[in-house]
This record gives C-alpha cells, structure tokens and sequence, in this order.
C-alpha cells in the first residue's frame, strides 16, 4: 500500500500528517516514520496541534455546505436554471433542490472530517503518555482535541444519522479495521456528549483565548454543549437539556466578559479586525498564507460578468477594479431571501449584494450574491482572507433566547440586543423590538428569523431547521413531507465501494 507523507504549514510550524490511498473514510494508519521518530519534543506537539487546526480550515467549504446549501438562502431564480450573470450552477443546484444521490452527494466522503478526526485521536493518544509537555499545555490541549472531535461528530450526526465512530489510534496496517459499520445515532450523540464533558474537564478553570481565537477553546466547548443540548432538547431532552444550554451559555457570560456584539456588525467579519471581542471561535485566513477559495469558487460572480449590472438601483454600475470578484457564481442567493430583510436593517447589505439590470429608465433587482466575506486588495486582486466564524456573541445571544423560550422565559432582552445593534440609530423597539413585531407571536419562528438575518453564509440556517424539526424544515425548503428522509444526506458510492460495512442513508435506493 502506497504511502505519502502530507506536510502541513501553519504559521511557521510544519507538521507531519501522514495520508493513505486506503478508504474514502479516511481512516488511515499512522505511518511508522511519524510514530517512531516524533513527539520528542514539545515543539513537535505545538506543531502538531497547529497542523490539526490548519486541516480543521481545509474542511470549512464542508462545513458551510454541510450547514446552509440545502436551506432557503441559496438558489436560482424560478423559472431559470442558470444564475442572473448567465453562470451555471455545475450541479450545486442538486443540494437547494432536493435530487442528490449517491453519485451527487453535494458533500462526498463525510466532508474529509475522518482525515483529521484520526489525527486528533493520535494526538490524544500521545498527550496520555507524553513528558515533554507542560500539564498546562497537555490539559489545554486536550481539551481542543476532545472538543474538535465532537464537533466534527455532530456535523457528522446531523448530516448523515448513523456514522462509523473511530476514536483509537490507527498505529498499523489492518485492513479489516478499516471496514466498519455506522453506529448508531444515540451512539454517536452519547460519543459527543462524552467528549464535550472531557473537553471542559481538561480546561479546567481555563477561560484563555490562543492564535487570536483560532484555537479551539473551553469557550469553543460550551458553545458546542449548548447547540448539542438545545438539538437534544426538541428531541426528548426537553427542560433539562434546554437548562444545560442555558448553563453552559452563562458560563461563558461569567468567565468571558470580554465578549460583546461589536458596535457595527459589518466590521465583526473584516479582514483587519480577526478575532475581535465578538469573535468565541473562528477559522484563520491570511494573506499568502491561505484564503477563502470555496468563496470564490461558488459564491461570487466573475468580474467582467457583474459589470453588466448596477449597484442598488442604479446608484453604481460595477466595474471589474472595484468590484474584482474574479469568481464563479454557482450559487446566488435568492432574490425573497434578500427581500425577507427590512431595509433598515444593516445586515442586508452587509451580507447580501443586489445586482440590479437596467430596463429602460427603470432598474429591476435581477439577481443577488454573498459578499459578508469581502477580503482584502493586494496587487491589483482580491483575496478572500477574512476569518471564517464557527461561534461568536450573537450566537450565544440568540441560543441563550432559544433556551428560554423552551423554558417558558421571555427571550426579549437577548433578541432586542441582537436587533438594536442591527438597525442601529434606527432601532425603535416599539415597532422593532420583540415582542412587537408581528412574527414575534411565535417566539421559535421569531428565533429562527433573526438567526436567519444575522447568520447568512456562516453555515448555520439548514442546521437551525433541523434543530427546530422536520416540520420547520419542510415550511422552508423544498424538502417534501412525503420525502422526510432526504432532511440527512446520501453516502457517496466511493464510501459504500471502499466500506462495504457500510449502508446507504435510510430512505435513498440501497446500494
């Protein structure tokens, strides 16, 4: 069997990650050249922890996929299989339309998350046994590596139900090892909720922010612990879980009372302002050293295509020097998502740009992309070098809300900062503030709406329907009552050709 050594650089750390033509799982063994001849020294571990969280980054086009394509923000308009720049969508349409199979998965081999997931068992393995690491180092961590092993576990359980759990060490060739069965979902969710608890075990009273908040950190596992509780509290666990949320929630309150909603929400996400007081958890971008591609890639048009357009109403033609997106657009967002948004609300035009086409005197709203993650000029080009978040503030305030609402407790205080520091001098909170809006009749639907405003393009809205229940997610996708199956996703046939334990997704044609 072939071997190759992948040599991962993060910062100014190389570190050895070894990778293997074996399965699509990923379940690779560790080769003898990194298990004999490394962990040494403490500098090894600190490279090693670096290459974990740079191939966390490599998975973050997954992640977003994963959390917000198959929801309600992204689309064509109908009527037109092509998007509004006359760009085609290449099969992404597959995820807002429901038709994905096994050969059109949207994301194939579990994200890649089985790459790492491996990596941060080893690095568990080791820290165990390890004496070149100072405690405080092993405990912190540790804590990062149990709390990343459960968050890819839960994007894993949420994607696809039952998946293949690997949590020893691969430290030889085995091939049967490699061919595992799914376990179940209760099994998965009991590894998750395990994990998160040794996570903040190995934290401790260890509240510290690493790399400008790239790191994982014990703030990072609470987040996670409240999104698993509240998940599990619409599935049986009800108040208790829904007090776990709350708990964990506060926790963070307590012991990061640096954190806060920055004052403009536009400059949370800029590429000069990385790992600012909003910012719990966030994936790092820098220039010549790694940039948003998937942005690029799918998410913005190319730029001599939107010059043929205007900028809100006409005020702007675009121009391939200002407006250098220099990308595909393979997934617009759609024209009633931007419409959903109240005018006054800066988060419009924060995270969404309208193009408008010229008709005559008039200007008619022909289309709209993401542009929340805006990059930075160099040499005449733009790089997509904002920092990605996976937690910050706004979240914390609108899960403490959600948590309270299952409790019978007024979410006003949380959803109204959330509000106020979205339309900002033109908040009035008899006209905008919960509970006066009209939605606000229906405190979870009120929820979901603001997550809605204040997350696009973060990864969170397919994941927030599933949250709330299959109903949420049929009134708001085209996922059909009838085809309740398809709210998880199909298996790749390479998986299925490499894991012949495995079984395709329950509902979707047997492989």
């Amino acid at each position: 069997m072939k071997k190759t050594i992948k040599n991962i650089l993060m910062s100014v750390s190389i570190v050895v990650f070894i990778t293997s033509c074996s399965t699509d799982l990923d379940l690779a063994p560790i080769s003898s050249i990194s298990d004999t001849n490394y962990w040494k020294t403490a500098d090894q571990f600190d490279a090693f922890v670096s290459g974990i969280q740079a191939r966390f980054r490599s998975h973050n086009s997954s992640f977003q996929a994963l959390g917000e394509l198959r929801a309600d923000i992204f689309g064509t308009e109908p009527g037109n299989p092509s998007t509004f720049t006359g760009e085609a969508t290449q099969g992404v349409e597959r995820m807002w339309l429901q038709t994905l199979d096994l050969d059109n998965t949207g994301v194939s081999n579990f994200g890649g998350f089985y790459s790492n997931i491996v990596q941060i068992n080893l690095l568990i393995d080791k820290l165990s046994t390890s004496t070149v690491v100072t405690q405080a180092n092993k405990d912190y961590y540790l804590g990062m590596a149990y709390g990343m092993r459960a968050y890819y576990y839960f994007h894993l359980l949420r994607s696809w139900g039952k998946v293949v759990i690997q949590t020893d060490p691969i430290l030889s060739i085995n091939i049967a090892d490699l061919a595992k069965e799914a376990s179940s979902e209760e099994t998965v969710m009991a590894l998750i909720k395990a994990d998160i608890e040794k996570s903040l075990s190995s934290f401790g009273t260890n509240y510290t922010f690493r790399n400008a908040k790239s790191f994982w950190s014990k703030a990072a596992s609470l987040m996670l612990k409240a999104e698993v509780s509240l998940w599990n509290s619409y599935r049986g666990g009800g108040t208790t879980d829904a007090t776990a949320a709350l708990n964990a929630l506060k926790d963070i309150q307590t012991n990061v009372p640096s954190l806060a909603l920055l004052p403009s929400y536009s400059s949370v996400f800029t590429a000069s302002n990385k790992g600012n007081n909003e910012i719990i958890f966030s994936i790092r971008y820098l220039l010549n050293e790694a940039t948003m591609g998937f942005v690029t890639g799918s998410f913005v048009p190319q730029s001599g295509l939107i010059a043929n357009f205007y900028d809100l109403d006409g005020s702007r033609q675009f121009n391939v020097t200002t407006d250098n997106w220099g990308g595909l657009l393979r997934a617009p967002v759609k024209t009633s998502t931007y419409n959903k948004f109240n005018d006054l609300d800066s988060r419009k035009l924060a995270s969404i740009q309208p193009a408008f086409r010229k008709n005559g005197t008039k200007f008619e709203l022909a289309g709209a992309f993401t542009n929340k993650f805006q990059g930075e000029q160099s040499a005449g080009s733009r790089s997509i070098t904002n920092d990605y978040p996976i937690y910050r503030y706004a979240d914390l305030l609108l899960m403490i809300a959600e948590a309270k609402v299952i409790l019978g407790q007024s979410p006003a205080d949380e959803i109204n900062l959330v509000r106020k520091r979205a339309f900002g001098a033109k908040y009035d909170e008899k006209t905008l503030g919960f509970p006066n809006q009209s939605i606000d009749v229906k405190p979870a639907e009120a929820i979901l709406n603001e997550r809605l405003f204040e997350f696009v393009f973060e990864g969170k809205r397919w994941y927030d329907l599933r949250r709330f229940g299959n109903n949420y997610v049929f009134a708001n996708t085209t996922v059909l009552p009838s085809e309740a199956y398809k709210v998880l996703w199909p298996i790749d046939r390479n998986s299925l050709t490499n894991n012949r334990s495995l079984k395709q997704t329950d509902g979707y044609p047997a492989f």
